[in-house]
């Protein structure tokens, strides 16, 4: 079976075309700048190198048709004919409490989607709308959604219930939903199978960390917290967003600068974390350098973005009753050694003991954790897209 898997932003489509038989990529890419001057899809060849279409694109649908050209083009294709396409799966960003897991799309689920448009306003939409297109371009082909939030359904009511009135979740739905979580399903699962132990009895803790991140907490293979919440900003320091802060800063702030919700939207999701600490970026690698130049506001940076990962595991490890396995993954996560260094250092005490020489990897599937080390350590490359494709897979065997 070939499955075209579909993630869809605001203004860019990323795409692998999968052969499950052959458990191989057939083409993989992505379009940027949708509805922009200078559209352009990259993609990459099999022999690694990068190529460069650009072209005027409008919308999704536009951008969808390009990308099925593309990969059945004599220059750049793969497959023959778009009949070769037996399925698309695609990530959803926002499910709410309609969807604990992915699903085969129909009218109902569209529908459903679209009621989750107000927890998602800027992430949904575009979903939606590469499902649309495949639908009007494909329209004998399948499609499955997989949604971000699914994994964490599984959170006890005292883990995702905010302590604001119960009136306000009745009316609004407002509570913790959680994020990444194909990621954190994925990387949990993979390292249970890379140890070769059952994925259905440990406490595992996971973390996506890169300009987004996230730390989950799994027990005996389900979710029982997250640290994202309603919104992607709640949790840990970030790329560009503040993660955790005081709502009655939020408020301040309004009150004070004299603006409305746009603007401290903008604020928590655009111009914090650590590009906002540092005013240098947002790139954990530019601001190593800037440390290392002796810029003390990218260090002060650097030390909270540390200090909250540290602070997220210690209290997941509360809420375990232990751990057993603390993964690494994500673009930080799988290739900054000095960050995953510093988050374990001083954890010994957990039983967590991190090797130097184990550590010294970058984006490959890694036992890092020293010899006489309680706690496994590892690092495994996420993949979300094969996650993405398995479920759809299953789904429509």
């Amino acid at each position: 079976m070939k499955i075209l898997v579909l993630n869809c932003g605001s203004s860019s489509i990323k795409y692998k075309l999968m052969d499950m038989a052959a458990k191989s990529v057939l083409a993989q890419g992505g379009i940027e700048k949708i509805g922009l001057n200078g559209s352009f899809l990259k993609l990459t060849l099999p022999n690694g190198d990068k190529v460069i279409l650009e072209g005027e694109i409008l919308e999704h649908q536009t951008g969808i048709e390009y990308i099925l050209g593309v990969i059945t083009s004599k220059k750049y294709g793969c497959i023959q004919s778009l009949d070769e396409i037996d399925a698309v799966g695609h990530r959803v960003v926002h499910g709410g409490e309609k969807f604990n897991s992915s699903t085969v799309i129909d009218d109902n689920v569209i529908q459903k989607i679209v009621e989750c448009i107000d927890l998602a306003p800027l992430h949904n939409p575009p979903n939606l709308s590469g499902i649309m297109a495949v639908k009007t371009l494909l329209p004998k082909v399948p499609q499955v959604a997989v949604f971000d939030t699914a994994f964490h359904q599984t959170m006890p009511d005292y883990a995702y219930m905010y302590g604001l009135p119960y009136s306000l979740y009745e009316k609004y739905a407002i509570r913790r939903y959680g994020f990444h979580g194909t990621s954190h399903r994925y990387v949990s699962r993979r390292a249970c199978d890379f140890l070769d132990i059952p994925y259905d009895k440990q406490r595992i803790i996971t973390c996506h960390i890169g300009n987004g991140a996230s730390i989950t907490a799994i027990k005996n293979g389900i979710s029982i917290d997250t640290s994202m919440g309603m919104t992607p900003v709640e949790g840990l320091l970030m790329g560009t967003r503040s993660g955790d802060v005081d709502a009655g800063v939020l408020t301040f702030l309004m009150e004070k600068e004299n603006v409305g919700h746009p603007a401290i939207s903008t604020i928590v999701n655009k111009s914090s974390g650590v590009l906002g600490v540092s005013a240098v970026s947002s790139d954990m690698r530019e601001i190593e350098a800037a440390i290392n130049a002796g810029n003390k506001r990218a260090e002060l940076a650097l030390n909270i973005y540390i200090y909250k990962i540290k602070k997220y595991i210690g209290s997941y490890v509360a809420a375990l009753g232990g751990v057993d396995i603390l993964v690494f993954t994500g673009g930080v996560g799988e290739n900054q050694i000095s960050a995953r260094k510093a988050v374990c250092e001083g954890l010994d005490f957990m039983g967590i003991k991190i090797d130097d020489k184990a550590n010294n990897v970058r984006s490959v599937e890694a036992l890092i954790s020293a010899p006489d080390s309680p706690v496994k350590v590892l690092t495994i490359p996420t993949d979300e897209e094969l996650m993405i494709a398995l479920d759809t897979l299953r789904l429509l065997n």
